[in-house]
């Protein structure tokens, strides 16, 4: 694992997205020294989003911290087990345990509103035009029409599939409830973050508060940053000297 005084932060975006979500959040990171990319996810299997964020993860620095939202955050779970991630941070995320998927998971809850403006055509799940303002209702319509026009569009089963492995349960974890959301439950945010045991910040945000509100979670992704680099620091003065040649 290559020495660096800061890790370096990978990007998972959910559906009706792309990399572009993170746009407001990552010129400030890589101002900060950090170096940054994003996984391009397919939304074609899990299996697929997984290995995208790894190959990520062999073009940057280790270690690293991965960065979910929505959708983006069952990656992560998933993708975190990797001796290269530190580090975990969920926006507005889905989190499944070994035993759930991203659609058991979000079945324990009230359907959201977001589901009623989509429709299954071409062999993938599209949000319709109208379905915005439940997606990111938050955002000016300029940016509204650009979260719609970039929107990535899964398969229909891709919330069923599952890779086992929840790295939540091993690696420090930070969590950005958006209380406003209508697409992933805020009360599923709660808890999620709850039984990980997440550093937490609420924020009054849509589904997107890395564009609405993107000073918030680079905050987030900073601290947590800071609190992993610390962690490695503190271990590494905490070994003992090796016994000097005779």
């Amino acid at each position: 694992m290559a020495t660096q005084s800061k890790p370096s932060i990978v990007f998972a975006h959910g559906l009706w997205a792309d990399g572009s979500c993170f746009s407001k959040v990552i010129p400030s990171l890589q101002a900060d020294g950090y170096e940054v990319m994003v996984a391009q996810n397919s939304l074609d299997s899990l299996k697929g989003d997984v290995d995208a964020v790894k190959a990520v993860l062999g073009r940057v620095s280790s270690p690293s911290i991965l960065v979910g939202h929505s959708y983006g955050g069952t990656v992560i779970t998933a993708a975190g087990t990797d001796d290269r991630v530190v580090g975990l941070v969920y926006i507005a995320a889905l989190a499944p345990d070994d035993d759930e998927t991203s659609q058991s998971q979000l079945q324990k809850y009230p359907t959201t509103e977001v589901f009623s403006h989509i429709e299954v055509a071409d062999g993938r799940i599209w949000l319709r035009p109208d379905g915005i303002d439940s997606f990111a209702g938050d955002l000016s319509e300029p940016e509204k029409k650009l979260v719609y026009a970039v929107q990535g569009v899964p398969v229909p089963d891709l919330f069923t599939q599952k890779i086992k492995g929840a790295a939540w349960k091993t690696k420090p974890s930070w969590y950005v409830i958006a209380k406003n959301d209508r697409t992933v439950p805020p009360a599923l945010q709660r808890d999620a973050a709850k039984r990980m045991g997440a550093t937490t910040v609420e924020v009054e945000s849509s589904h997107v508060p890395m564009l609405s509100n993107p000073t918030v979670v680079i905050d987030v992704i900073r601290k947590a940053a800071t609190t992993v680099q610390a962690s490695a620091s503190g271990a590494s003065a905490q070994k003992p000297a090796g016994r000097p040649s005779p």
